[in-house]
């Protein structure tokens, strides 16, 4: 796990010095994951940290929170994803308008010399930052040439032609395309929290569910899905999962995620888990009554044993 570090003010002696990245980072996917090999090979042969610097809340929730969109990874799920890699630092800056005004030759001065004494940095061709977003790749360059240190761009890192980018996968659930979504992560998409007392309605329904906690203001997808459970021992535990708003029960301002899983009767109540979404079985609807929610149970519960059983 790599180590936290909250705030320009919290960063450690930088005589030593280290290899980073600056970006959100959101899902860490194939692109993001081919930086952090190409970083973590640089540290190796220059025998210094690897470092990912990045921002909470992100820049465009700071900004424009009405219009940002939903997160593929929540900042603990981001970290645990990090882990695979061998990042020794996660300096976490805090967004705010005191980020936000900083001139761009103070961020690097402050965070990338003063700071971190970073020796090689790698980031986007289109990364800006500073006030108005006035520093560029070509300021950092330019920079790093005068004060002795490396600046290189990530290409874009394309799939069968598909740019692999945050945006792109965020489209992919939206519209269902879990293979799409999959393809671009190199890895399912999953979703952590830990299990919670819910309302009981499904067990009353003879659909048991475990409900997990999800921290987020908005989900990349929603509807009807066929999933794994990890995070216990018996893994994977197949099942099939809701993630919306039930308009049929009650109707909630968030979306919670309800994993009813087959054959499988333990109580795991405060476990934290994750859950993988595989394959979209339908949208969310609000039915009628009960009866016909319960029916259509029925038919998802059926369709995703099939799933599973090819």
């Amino acid at each position: 796990m790599p180590k936290i570090i909250r705030g320009l003010y919290n960063l450690p002696d930088p005589a030593q010095g280290c290899v980073a990245t600056i970006g959100n980072f959101d899902g860490v996917h194939l692109g993001h994951q081919a930086v952090l090999s190409q970083l973590a090979m640089k540290a190796d042969m220059l025998n210094l940290p690897a470092v990912v610097i990045t921002f909470e809340p992100q820049p465009y929730e700071y900004f424009v929170p009405e219009k940002a969109p939903a997160r593929l990874s929540r900042f603990r799920e981001k970290v645990e994803a990090l882990r695979a890699y061998s990042i020794q630092k996660l300096c976490v800056l805090r967004f705010n308008r005191q980020l936000a005004e900083m001139q761009a030759e103070t961020f690097i001065q402050k965070l990338l010399i003063e700071g971190l004494n970073v020796r090689y940095l790698v980031v986007g061709d289109d990364f800006r930052f500073g006030k108005d977003r006035q520093g560029d790749f070509a300021l950092l360059q330019n920079v790093g040439k005068q004060r002795g240190f490396q600046v290189v761009n990530m290409h874009t890192f394309a799939i069968d032609e598909m740019r692999v980018s945050s945006t792109r996968i965020r489209e992919a659930l939206r519209e269902g395309d879990l293979a799409v979504a999959e393809k671009l992560l190199g890895r399912p998409y999953r979703m952590s929290g830990r299990v919670a007392h819910g309302d009981k309605r499904g067990r009353k329904m003879g659909y048991p569910t475990a409900n997990i906690h999800l921290h987020r203001a908005k989900v990349p997808l929603q509807g009807v899905y066929a999933v794994q459970l990890y995070g216990i021992d018996e893994e994977p535990v197949n099942g099939v999962a809701n993630i919306g708003v039930r308009p049929t029960v009650s109707g909630s301002d968030k979306a919670l995620l309800e994993v009813h899983l087959f054959d499988f009767e333990r109580d795991i109540y405060g476990e934290h888990v994750q859950v993988y979404f595989l394959k979209k079985l339908r949208d969310e609807h609000k039915f009628a009554d009960l009866d016909q929610l319960i029916s259509q149970i029925h038919i998802d519960s059926a369709q995703a044993r099939h799933y599973f059983s090819e």
